[in-house]
C-alpha cells in the first residue's frame, strides 16, 4: 500500500509510522487519519509485528489538525471529523501490542493527542507540547481533554488547556505527560533501545500487561484485580510462561516464540 501522508517501515518485528506532511509541520487533515487508520489494519493482520513506534518528520511530532481544512466546517461536520480521529487514536490505544511515540518536536493540539494515545511517550528536550484550542475558541476534538487529565491530573490539565501554554520536553516530563525527555540526538536511538528492551520480553506477557492496565484502569479495583487474574492465569497455557520459568531456573535467558 501506497501512502502520501505517512510513511510505513517494518524492520523485525518493529513497525515505525513516520507522519510525513513535513511542509504543513505533518498537520492531521482527514486524509492523514486514514491512511493512519488504514496503517492500523495492515498492523493488525501481520503476526510478525510486536511493537509499533510513531514519531514525525522534520521537525514536528505533529503540530496539530489541520486549520486550514477545519476552519469552514459545519457542526456536522466538526462532529464527523472529531469522532473520526478520536476513533483512529483509540485504535492506537487499544492495539494489542506496545506502541511507543518518539516526540521529536512540535506535538501541538491533534499532535500531543496522537502522543498521548500512545502507551510510552518518549520526548526530544526540544519537543513541545500543548493543546491550543482555546486559543482558536474550540475544545480539542481527537480525546485530548479525557486523556491529559488522566495522564498529569485534572488541575494541570485544566491549566494547559485553558491557557494553551506550550511545555518543552523536560516540562513534560516533570509533570508526567511524558516517560523521559532525552536529548535530542539521541531521541531514535533511546527508543529503539527501548523497544528491544520490551521485545526481549515475552510478547503474550506484555500484551497481556497493556491489557490489564488500560482495562483495569477503566474500572473499579475490584473488577481490575479480577481482569488481572484472568490474565494471568492464561499466561499459563502458553509455550512462552514454560519456556520463561524454565530459563529462570536453568539460569539461562530465555528463547521466547510467542506462543
Amino acid at each position: 500500500m501506497e501512502f502520501k501522508n505517512i510513511k510505513f517501515e517494518v524492520i523485525g518485528n518493529i513497525c515505525t509510522i513516520t507522519m510525513s506532511r513535513p511542509k504543513a509541520l505533518n498537520a492531521l487533515n482527514r486524509s492523514a487519519l486514514e491512511e493512519l487508520d488504514q496503517a492500523l489494519d495492515l498492523i493488525g493482520k501481520d503476526k510478525n509485528l510486536h511493537l509499533l513506534v510513531i514519531t514525525g518528520e522534520g521537525k514536528a511530532f505533529v503540530a496539530g489538525a489541520d486549520i486550514v481544512e477545519m476552519s469552514d466546517m459545519t457542526t456536522a461536520e466538526a462532529a464527523s471529523f472529531s469522532k473520526f480521529g478520536a476513533d483512529v487514536f483509540r485504535r492506537i490505544e487499544k492495539l494489542e501490542m506496545p506502541v511507543i511515540a518518539a516526540v521529536n518536536g512540535f506535538a501541538l493540539g491533534g499532535g500531543c493527542e496522537l502522543a498521548m494515545c500512545c502507551d510510552i511517550r518518549v520526548a526530544s528536550e526540544k519537543a513541545k507540547f500543548g493543546q491550543p484550542e482555546t486559543g482558536l475558541g474550540i475544545t480539542p476534538g481527537f480525546s485530548g481533554t479525557q486523556r491529559l487529565a488522566r495522564l498529569v491530573g485534572p488541575g494541570k490539565a485544566k491549566e494547559l488547556l485553558f491557557s494553551c501554554r506550550v511545555i518543552d520536553g523536560r516540562e513534560a516530563e516533570r509533570i508526567g505527560l511524558v516517560n523521559q525527555a532525552v536529548q535530542h540526538e539521541v531521541l531514535m536511538e533511546t527508543v529503539y533501545g527501548l523497544a528491544q528492551e520490551i521485545l526481549g520480553k515475552g510478547q503474550i506477557a506484555v500484551r497481556y500487561c497493556k491489557e490489564a492496565v488500560n482495562r483495569g484502569y477503566e474500572t473499579d479495583m475490584d473488577t481490575a484485580m479480577d481482569i488481572e487474574k484472568n490474565l494471568f492465569a492464561l499466561c499459563f497455557a502458553t509455550e512462552d510462561q514454560k519456556e520463561g520459568m524454565t530459563a529462570f531456573t536453568e539460569k539461562r535467558k530465555a528463547e521466547f516464540k510467542t506462543r
